[in-house]
């Protein structure tokens, strides 16, 4: 498993397994770092204001919420503030509202987080008005760059910096150390905000590799050690235990977080994160929980209208791609729609509502085919787009919507292949029954945190026989209870209750990942399984 994730040596192995502080970079790595910390000792002198701005999701309220608490600690009261743009009035990245907000409460300085590589006309704009920009950002850039004193973006192709796959929050945080070095503060006084850090990190998806990896990994020792009260008081709401793991971030912080930008305002998820006071966290924390309720209805009955039409449309059911519209559906919950819609039918997939006069939505893709391309492909159709290999955004006129589907599906129908229609699960090695116990189980989790190119280990075990205690729980979920080679195993796979009479009736190979599973104060080992097929 190691030597699959590139590790093919002692040294690597050591760096992989116990990740030190020590091995980050020198901030000032990147290209114009110097700048941007010259132009904030700059604004810091003169006491001109600042304002933080950032995107309204995860990797954007956490970067705000780390670069307003370090400043806050340098500038003088009135001095500082920070700006969320508002996801449906404003829409993603910079925005004309922020930049005439700058203008007019007199902010001579913006720094710009998880946002702003493209945003040349606006911060062209600022320029002339008087406001300057820092650019903190991790999104590719194009090949005109905005007027900023300053580009931070290890992706800029003149940029040496020796990792390029930092979150926006990470970008951040090497700005926040550079400007710590400057000023002479210990290292200490930083590493507060890796619990932000690493949650920006889980949730954006970025590979866990080299800088990313050793930021997640003494992240989430400082969320299970010394959290912060924001980050307390989202675990204390969704009920989170000790020993966070990455998953933990993913499924039970991360949905909080995005879910006030989604259905509200994502200023509260600042307010949040840079809250001293544990009562009002609470409330905040209280304030996301509701918003993520309300998430979480609005996408299980749009998912369940959607699965409805497709179901009802014939046409739909042959095609190659997957493209719903309902005027009434919420905007904040369409791209999740489209990720479950693939899920289900594994096709690129377009999921769009009403907003306005326009109708707007989000596209998903199947693993290695570029969405992106297709999307371009169908421009003629479109008022706007945006996007990468995987998700895209996009607006159309209502009168457009027929001709976009019919191009978006010849487009894609050119290019995908068969195979690419399949959904497949990657495995990292076979076991039998009687190699899976904990001091194997304790080894696997020192891989923590998994990720992006550091996947959860995937495993295989052929020809297992069903002991005769497996059966359907909760009405739909199947609860495993297999034999291999004299060792039984008791497993769960979700959703798969129509699966008894395969495993009971012949001998299976199950693909499954290994989990902890409490019980009665008892900690045993269970399979978490992805896919059972009859094996031999």
């Amino acid at each position: 498993m190691l030597v699959q994730r590139g590790i093919l040596d002692f040294e690597s192995a050591r760096r992989f397994f116990r990740p030190s502080l020590s091995e980050l970079h020198d901030p000032f790595l990147m290209k114009d770092m110097r700048k941007a910390v010259e132009r904030i000792q700059y604004a810091l002198e003169q006491g001109e204001k600042i304002l933080v701005y950032g995107d309204y999701d995860v990797d954007g309220t956490t970067s705000v919420a780390c670069m307003y608490r370090f400043l806050s600690k340098l500038t003088t009261p009135g001095q500082l503030d920070y700006y969320i743009p508002h996801r449906y009035r404003e829409g993603y990245g910079i925005s004309k509202l922020g930049v005439d907000h700058a203008i007019d409460n007199g902010y001579g300085l913006v720094i710009a987080l998880d946002c702003g590589i493209k945003s040349v006309e606006l911060i062209g704009y600022a320029k002339e008005k008087g406001v300057d920009f820092i650019v903190c950002d991790h999104h590719l850039p194009d090949a005109i760059l905005p007027p900023a004193v300053a580009i931070l973006n290890p992706k800029q192709k003149d940029c040496s910096y020796p990792y390029k796959e930092l979150c926006g929050c990470g970008v951040g945080f090497k700005l926040i150390s550079a400007l710590a070095q400057t000023f002479a503060m210990a290292f200490e006084e930083i590493i507060i905000y890796l619990d932000l850090v690493a949650t920006a990190i889980a949730a954006d998806i970025v590979p866990m590799t080299g800088e990313n990896r050793i930021l997640a990994w003494h992240g989430l020792k400082h969320v299970n050690e010394n959290p912060s009260v924001g980050i307390k008081a989202l675990m204390k709401i969704s009920g989170a235990m000790s020993g966070m793991k990455i998953n933990n971030l993913v499924f039970l912080i991360a949905p909080r977080v995005n879910a006030a930008g989604r259905m509200d305002d994502a200023r509260k998820a600042v307010q949040l994160f840079i809250s001293k006071d544990e009562t009002e966290a609470m409330e905040y924390a209280a304030q996301l929980h509701a918003d993520n309720n309300d998430r979480r209805e609005e996408d299980s009955a749009t998912t369940e209208e959607a699965l409805e039409i497709i179901k009802n449309s014939p046409d739909k059911l042959t095609q190659k791609t997957t493209v719903v519209f309902q005027p009434h559906w919420h905007k904040g919950v369409v791209g999740i729609v489209a990720s479950r819609l693939t899920e289900h039918y594994y096709r690129p997939t377009v999921v769009l509502t009403q907003s306005g006069d326009i109708i707007a939505g989000s596209a998903r893709s199947v693993q290695g085919f570029n969405l992106y391309e297709a999307i371009h492909a169908c421009r003629d159709q479109l008022l706007g787009y945006g996007g990468h290999f995987a998700a895209a955004g996009l607006s159309l006129l209502p009168e457009k919507l027929d001709a976009f589907s019919e191009s978006f599906e010849k487009a894609v129908a050119a290019q995908i292949t068969e195979d690419q229609l399949v959904p497949k699960i990657m495995m990292d090695a076979e076991l039998s029954f009687d190699s899976v116990n904990m001091p194997f189980y304790n080894i696997l989790e020192q891989m923590e945190p998994f990720g992006p190119d550091n996947p959860r280990p995937i495993f295989v075990t052929r020809a297992a026989r069903d002991t005769g205690q497996s059966k359907i729980v909760k009405e739909v979920h199947l609860k495993l209870s297999l034999r291999q080679n004299n060792h039984t195993q008791n497993g769960i796979f979700f959703r798969a209750g129509h699966l008894l009479e395969t495993v009971k009736n012949q001998p299976i190979d199950v693909v499954y990942t290994l989990e902890p599973n409490n019980y009665n104060g008892v900690t045993s080992l269970q399979l978490k399984v992805m896919d059972v097929s009859g094996g031999n």
